[in-house]
């Protein structure tokens, strides 16, 4: 299994449009940061996790031209905005693209592409199938996926476990059931946002904290705002076993 993370930015990315700071006007290829999101390429095929509003040139980095299926986190923009550049899987792969997610999130996607489930058949319109993440494991294309329920405040938000790697996204809390779902990982992905309180992401000191629990054999930090820091300077305060993650990273698990 290879995980590719296609972005480890906030809602707002990094550089931020208009900001001056030092960490947005870093040089550090690593301070470059998408809007979140990961490809999971297992047996042959690639799933994604979130489309965000880059997700159409994080495609064209990567250069795959199958992709099995898409995997919803949530209904926020960052991770929803760019569902309609699925199409060109459509074109390419002959077929209508699997979405999962939760009946929540597929009111949100609705809401977002309604031309898609008018019943016009406008010429070029995504074909997309929606699937239902409830409450047990699902397999997609013989890939299976663990739900785990997190909260980003009052958000419910799905976090994904498929064999010995966990990703979590835009999480402040993790119930004691839903966090056994997740030990025994080898890999683990966090959210972490920024050093400073927020009122649904957790915060570098948290993420730490709580990767120091679930005792995976390495940990990565992701949604990163340019208010944590420059990736180079975060990196020296982290345990031997949490890296921040970036753009474009590889991880093999064999």
């Amino acid at each position: 299994m290879k995980i590719t993370f296609l972005g480890t930015g906030t809602s707002q990315g990094v550089p931020i449009i208009a900001c001056h700071c030092d960490i947005c006007l870093s040089n550090d290829p690593r301070d470059k940061r998408l809007r979140s999101s990961v490809m999971i390429s297992a047996s042959g095929k690639n799933y994604v996790i979130d489309t965000g509003p880059d997700f159409r040139q994080q495609m064209l980095r990567t250069g795959v031209s199958d992709l099995e299926a898409v995997l919803y986190t949530h209904e926020h923009k960052d991770h929803l905005a760019g569902i309609d550049d699925v199409r060109a899987f459509n074109f390419i792969n002959k077929r209508a693209m699997p979405l999962w997610a939760t009946e929540r999130v597929q009111q949100a996607i609705r809401r977002e592409v309604p031309y898609c489930f008018d019943g016009t058949d406008y010429p070029g319109i995504p074909l997309i199938q929606l699937r239902t993440i409830g409450d047990v494991p699902f397999s997609v294309a013989g890939q299976e996926f663990i739900p785990i329920r997190v909260q980003h405040h009052k958000m419910p938000v799905t976090a994904f476990r498929t064999g010995d790697f966990t990703y979590i996204t835009d999480a402040n809390f993790i119930s004691s059931e839903e966090k056994e779902k997740i030990k025994g990982s080898r890999i683990i992905v966090l959210n972490a946002l920024r050093r400073e309180r927020h009122i649904s992401h957790f915060t570098l000191n948290e993420a730490v904290a709580l990767a120091t629990e679930l005792q995976p054999e390495q940990a990565y930090f992701t949604h990163i705002s340019h208010q944590l820091g420059k990736h180079a300077d975060v990196s020296k305060e982290l345990p031997s076993f949490i890296k921040l993650a970036y753009d474009g990273l590889e991880l093999e698990l064999g």
